[in-house]
């Protein structure tokens, strides 16, 4: 076996190296956070992925059947006899890729559930035993536990459409119908945030024909606008969006196909990855909280914004209070006001410069 000294890999992937002698005939490995694994394997097979940025680093490996999220066409009923299932962060999504395991599964392959201690692989485990009851744990390693159920019992028919959820949410007398994944950010409802984002949309809309929604999730923003354009009988403009998660993608294009909405939605890792230029970039961005705050990830999406937002154009988001947003915006964007705030969430607009 391959040493996995100093590879900087996610603990649950070198558990599972510590492990390969588990992996044998065709494999599967969903859930993959880290391109570097691929090499590390004596075996390939297929690998998933419901980040797009992952994604394209496992396009790179060719002897891997890169897929990306649980809608990808390669995904192939009764083919792999190892199944590698690593523990998401959301517990329902755990359900959602078990399914998909015994669908790839022939009968009587081997299902393997990676998973570190931190993000709850104790309590995943009787979703493991619902599915595979003659699982059975045979390491610890890594920070992680190891598990495996032989002869698990195949379940082809996977169609990521049977999971879906919908809700219907409604801000400022508009309403619209919402799809919903398990994994996908503020699945069960708006958030508070972009209820104040869509407000402040509804009383000083935007003027532009094109927008882009940065990290549009499951595509509220983009759907509510159109349909509130529609509702006062004003231009309705399109408006693409782009996501780094498979959930949110597949959610935005369902959400828009419901309300007739009109745009495009790109899968990529933040803006690097598309091309085009907008009159308009909305956002409700998911930048992470905490004592310490790490402002590189805001300096990177200011910096893209003003590469794809029109010379003029406009720049709306909203983001927690405490980010020091306000002076970064200026000095990648240009001149920035604040339309509302309430302590918890600041929405800005901002005009980029000629």
């Amino acid at each position: 076996m391959q040493s996995i000294t100093g590879s900087g890999l996610p603990n649950s992937h070198q558990a599972l190296l510590k492990n390969q002698h588990l992996l044998s005939g065709r494999l599967a490995l969903l859930g993959v956070a880290s391109s570097h694994l691929l090499p590390e394997l004596s075996v390939s097979g297929l690998a998933m992925s419901e980040h797009a940025g992952v994604f394209r680093a496992l396009e790179h490996h060719e002897s891997w059947q890169a897929c990306f999220g649980y809608d990808d066409r390669a995904l192939a009923d009764n083919s792999y006899d190892s199944v590698v299932v690593f523990l998401p962060k959301a517990r329902a999504e755990l359900e959602m890729r078990l399914a998909l395991a015994r669908s790839l599964a022939v009968d009587n392959a081997r299902l393997i559930l990676v998973g570190e201690k931190k993000e709850g692989i104790a309590g995943a485990i009787k979703q493991l035993k619902a599915t595979a009851p003659q699982a059975s744990k045979v390491d610890s390693a890594r920070h992680c536990q190891v598990w495996c159920a032989e002869a698990i019992e195949s379940a082809p028919g996977f169609r990521v459409q049977d999971w879906l959820g919908w809700s219907r949410i409604e801000c400022s007398g508009v309403s619209i119908d919402v799809a919903g994944l398990p994994g996908i950010f503020s699945q069960d409802g708006l958030d508070n945030g972009t209820r104040m984002l869509l407000e402040t949309l509804a009383e000083q809309p935007v003027r532009a024909d094109r927008l882009l929604d940065f990290a549009c999730g499951s595509g509220i923003i983009g759907a509510w606008i159109q349909a509130c354009q529609a509702a006062r009988e004003t231009p309705v403009a399109s408006i693409d969006g782009v996501d780094v998660q498979s959930q949110a993608v597949i959610c935005a294009r369902e959400t828009y196909q419901s309300n007739s909405a009109t745009g495009t939605i790109f899968a990529s890792d933040g803006l690097a990855g598309i091309d085009g230029l907008w009159p308009a970039i909305i956002s409700n961005p998911p930048f992470h909280t905490g004592v310490k705050t790490d402002t590189s990830m805001t300096e990177q999406f200011l910096q893209d914004v003003k590469r794809h937002l029109q010379p003029g154009g406009e720049l709306r988001l909203v983001a927690n209070s405490f980010l020091p947003y306000e002076a970064l915006i200026k000095r990648h964007v240009g001149r920035v006001e604040r339309l509302r705030e309430d302590g918890r969430f600041t929405v800005y607009r901002a005009f980029r410069g000629q």
